[in-house]
């Protein structure tokens, strides 16, 4: 296989692997060659992602972290630096989680929850990687935002800061860590078949009102967020950084110009 399109040889850790997006960019990152530790806070899933990906042949290993945790973000890099020798090429921050409520609605720990789960946690993962990033000689962080960071949204205004605040500090990375061989990007996926976007997708009102403003009219497959992740992260995506991608359907571009057919 050419070079360019290979992951043969090359490391990773995804955050929130063992379901949803993140179990799609762990098989495709796999699939690709690299060998990839996971991070979930669900012991259950891990040991079942685990297995399942054992039985596939592809070389993944697995521990449990609660990503709003500073000591057990610390904890996670550790392992992360003695399995992979001090070196690190690839980081996908996929941790996300979500209150959606009108603005007035939000408290303190609504705030708290978003801002150490969603933000503070890929930032000081971000950090801690820097070392083992810069020491492969290759590096690439990959931030799993939302186009609640891109585009305005009716409600669930802290989730959406926290995503608009990703991809603003994957701009910054992609400056300021270039000298140390890293590339930083993030991909903003619209509403996905996942665990945490299935109640909006199963109320026929939301699901018919977004179907209606997505130009392809549907809603995204996680293998479909994963292809995109795969490709920031091989050495065919070389010269891309400091982007914020959109996996929407179309929808952060549609305006009002798009009518689909009755």
């Amino acid at each position: 296989m050419d070079k360019r399109w290979s992951l043969q040889g090359m490391t990773a850790l995804v955050t929130g692997g063992a379901s949803g997006i993140g179990h799609a960019i762990v098989e495709e990152l796999a699939g690709f060659g690299a060998r990839i530790h996971v991070c979930d806070i669900s012991e259950t899933l891990v040991n079942q992602s685990l297995s399942e990906w054992e039985k596939k042949g592809f070389q993944v290993s697995g521990s449990i972290c609660d990503v709003s945790s500073r000591p057990e973000r610390e904890t996670l890099m550790q392992i992360v630096s003695e399995m992979f020798d001090g070196k690190l090429n690839i980081l996908v921050n996929n941790v996300g989680v979500a209150r959606t409520k009108p603005t007035i609605e939000y408290v303190e720990d609504d705030f708290s929850f978003h801002i150490s789960t969603n933000l503070e946690s890929a930032y000081h993962l971000s950090q801690l990687s820097h070392p083992l990033l810069k020491a492969s000689q290759f590096g690439s962080i990959v931030f799993i935002s939302s186009i609640g960071g891109v585009v305005s949204t009716e409600c669930g205004s802290i989730y959406c800061l926290t995503k608009g605040a990703m991809n603003q500090l994957a701009k910054t990375l992609a400056c300021e860590w270039a000298r140390d061989g890293i590339r930083a990007n993030s991909v903003a996926p619209s509403y996905i078949h996942t665990a945490m976007a299935q109640p909006y997708l199963d109320d026929a009102g939301h699901r018919k009102s977004l179907f209606s403003r997505t130009p392809l009219g549907r809603a995204g497959e996680p293998k479909e967020v994963a292809s995109l992740v795969a490709f920031l992260c091989l050495p065919a995506a070389s010269y891309i950084t400091g982007q914020t991608i959109c996996v929407d359907g179309g929808i952060t571009v549609n305006g009002f110009s798009y009518k689909p057919q009755a």
